[in-house]
């Protein structure tokens, strides 16, 4: 690829993940949220309790962004963090009732922000836009730790 074309690609790259996370943190404020708490609550949504380290690798984050994320949101009340039975350094981190409640709202500004985000785009490209993605993902992602967009290609 020469560099013009380069650039193109990688500047719109780098502009959608600015501005689409700028209205995700306008459209998460009012529910007292920031960009990447949404996404802890709805992997623990979908897949219930589980250990900090494991949320932290289906989220893809560091472990001290997912400690740091899951201290918020214990204090503000959506999740609670107990030790792991099998290991006392370990937490077992799961939604409140309050945490449940919340996700429903979370849910609907996400559907909300995927339809702003491709609004005017043919159907066939939208259905394609989540593999596309997930393979531009994947090769970037030095830990290879996007299985799930993989998987979901499959």
């Amino acid at each position: 690829m020469d560099f013009e074309s380069a650039d193109v690609l990688n500047q719109a790259i780098r502009l959608l993940c600015l501005r689409h996370r700028a209205r995700a943190a306008e459209l998460l404020a009012p529910l007292g949220l920031y960009p990447g708490q949404e996404a802890l609550l709805l992997e623990l949504a979908r897949t219930g309790p589980m250990i900090q380290a494991q949320l932290s690798e289906a989220l893809g984050c560091e472990p001290p962004s997912v400690t740091l994320m899951s201290r918020k949101l214990e204090t503000i009340g959506h999740i609670r963090r107990t030790p792991a039975p099998s290991d006392k350094r370990a937490s077992i981190v799961e939604l409140t009732d309050q945490g449940k409640a919340l996700v429903d709202q979370v849910k609907e500004l996400w559907r909300g922000l995927a339809d702003e985000t491709a609004a005017g785009l043919p159907a066939r490209t939208v259905a394609e836009l989540p593999h596309v993605l997930g393979a531009m993902t994947d090769n970037v992602d030095t830990r290879r730790s996007s299985r799930r967009f993989s998987e979901k290609r499959s």
